[in-house]
């Protein structure tokens, strides 16, 4: 059975960081895309970020230039480094996994970007 935790969310004031960690319990190399969303209140879900098994990225482009997506498939953990935040970064922050088999999902982490 396929989970994937996410952590490193917190509260941080405009223009700090925050690296979220997506650790999951099986093998990542079979997951691509692995992708970041994000839903905000009374907001749809967002995607924000995508890599796939090639290291290929892409990113909403509310995020281009702050956020960097990256996977290290020795640990089976994805990463969403997020530098220079904004109160409208302020979500709940999922990952998500995609293969043959299924599209699987994390039970999220907060982010509050606030002063």
């Amino acid at each position: 059975q396929v989970q994937l935790v996410e952590s490193g969310g917190g509260l941080v004031q405009p223009g700090g960081s925050l690296r979220l960690s997506c650790a999951a319990s099986v093998n990542i190399f079979s997951f691509s895309p692995m992708r970041w969303y994000r839903q905000a209140p009374g907001k749809q879900r967002e995607l924000v970020a995508g890599i796939t098994r090639g290291d290929d990225t892409s990113y909403v482009d509310s995020v281009k230039g702050r956020f960097t997506i990256s996977r290290d498939n020795a640990k089976n953990t994805v990463y969403l480094q997020m530098n220079s935040l904004k109160p409208e970064d302020t979500a709940v922050y999922y990952c998500n996994a995609v293969s043959s088999s299924g599209s699987y999902w994390g039970q999220g982490t907060q982010v509050t970007v606030s002063s």
